[in-house]
């Protein structure tokens, strides 16, 4: 059977679509925001609603996590013992080193409604993806965010693994260092590290979409994305005066070639920025003269006279490091200008077809308000990693069943035609994990 599964805080569909790679059908994803949502909908719930379904129960729109809680607490009661995997990120900027971590901050408060979901669907596995400062940000009630999550899935059964994992450690062109938790009903894994099983498959996983064991660097994941003499205007902002880039006629790495899959068409999103000749002068000298793949040194900020802290020229030989929220953030290895959405979309592993919605950019006022198509590239999960860990855990689903069927089979005095059909079963699941 297909394996299922619940998406909380869902953002723009990046761990719902690698979950739906590695076989997972999305019962529904939980999204607050009707930027992302309105992405989501389009290229999962449009696309394919049976692998990305939604229930008759839930209107279809953006949801805080914490209102279907409260208005459909007996539909998700109802869908307990039914869910295989419940996964998810809860939003992430509270426990970010690069922000004030406080624990009174709402959004770090949305780890319990989580566990909430947990508490009532009780599914038979747990994912939950953050930032590497879940893991050291203190918690009101002792011991770190980590640790507390730990304790809450233990007190309700569960038996957690975790670790820090690099998303580049799985083809993806992009450093991204990310704790990911796995909990699964105590005793229903014996002897197994589900972590360390992803990290075994590693190998195997790379080598089947011909990515070798070497990283994807930031050029090979983008090289075919070309902006020169012919540039043409871009489809949603030409009659601004926009231009976009073209997608070169062939792939030029595996990676390429794994990102234009079933997009036989131009991409979308290829949007080119508009810089001054100041700007732009800038951004040559710091090609010319700093450091590639780090953000800028003191000195040279203050040599170019430029406050902001996190401006980073891309290394085109190593991958890039943490995609952020914000357009400016990355100077292209080889052109002066700021990246497009698409281009940090194929660095976060998004396929050529995955399209965006929403605003572009968002500015003053209109940001606390706005998620625009950066900042959910930046929140989201890299699909590749996802289905990595997809793959594994619909593996320990398996082994859960099989399990079961060992314990049925030891415990029932059975007649040996039900014995034999039991029998069957077992050895179809093995097949099917060959």
């Amino acid at each position: 059977m297909t394996p299922t599964c619940i998406d909380l805080f869902a953002g723009c569909g990046g761990l719902s679509l690698g979950l739906g790679w590695a076989g997972f059908s999305t019962l529904f994803g939980v999204e607050a925001h009707p930027d992302p949502f309105g992405t989501y909908s389009h290229n999962l719930l449009d696309r394919d609603p049976i692998k990305h379904g939604w229930p008759n129960w839930l209107e279809k729109r953006a949801w805080r996590a914490q209102d279907v809680l409260e208005q459909h607490q007996s539909d998700l009661l109802a869908m307990r013992g039914k869910v295989d995997l419940v996964a998810g990120g809860p939003p992430c900027q509270g426990f970010s080193m690069n922000g004030l971590r406080r624990p009174d901050d709402p959004r770090s408060q949305m780890v319990d409604v989580y566990l909430q979901y947990v508490s009532l669907v009780r599914p038979r596995l747990v994912l939950l993806e953050n930032v590497v400062g879940f893991r050291s940000m203190k918690h009101r009630t002792g011991g770190t965010y980590s640790d507390y999550v730990a304790r809450k899935l233990a007190s309700l059964g569960y038996e957690c693994w975790s670790d820090i994992l690099r998303a580049a450690d799985w083809g993806v062109p992009q450093r991204r260092p990310r704790f990911v938790l796995v909990a699964a009903p105590k005793g229903s894994l014996p002897g197994i590290n589900p972590i360390q099983r992803l990290k075994v498959a590693r190998r195997s996983f790379l080598d089947s979409r011909n990515l070798g064991p070497g990283f994807t660097s930031a050029k090979a994941a983008i090289s075919d994305l070309e902006g020169d003499d012919r540039l043409v205007p871009d489809d949603e902002w030409g009659h601004m005066g926009f231009r976009k880039l073209t997608r070169s006629a062939e792939p030029h790495t595996p990676y390429q070639k794994l990102m234009r899959s079933d997009c036989t068409e131009q991409p979308r999103d290829m949007r080119l920025p508009r810089h001054s000749s100041n700007s732009t002068g800038r951004m040559q000298e710091i090609l010319n003269r700093c450091e590639r793949g780090v953000c800028l040194r003191p000195a040279d900020r203050e040599r170019l006279g430029i406050k902001k802290r996190s401006t980073t020229p891309l290394d085109p030989e190593a991958p890039s490091p943490t995609i952020s929220t914000l357009p400016d953030d990355f100077i292209h290895y080889s052109q002066p200008r700021a990246m497009t959405v698409r281009e940090h979309a194929r660095l976060q592993s998004f396929p050529d077809w995955f399209s965006f919605r929403g605003p572009y950019t968002t500015g003053g006022s209109r940001r606390k308000e706005a998620c625009p198509r950066y900042t959910q590239i930046g929140n989201a999960v890299p699909p590749l990693l996802a289905e990595a860990i997809g793959e594994v855990l619909s593996a320990l689903l398996l082994i859960q069943n099989q399990d079961k069927l060992a314990h049925l089979s030891q415990s029932v005095d059975m007649g040996g035609e039900l014995a034999s059909n039991i029998r069957e079963i077992r050895d179809l699941d093995v097949a099917a994990t060959l």
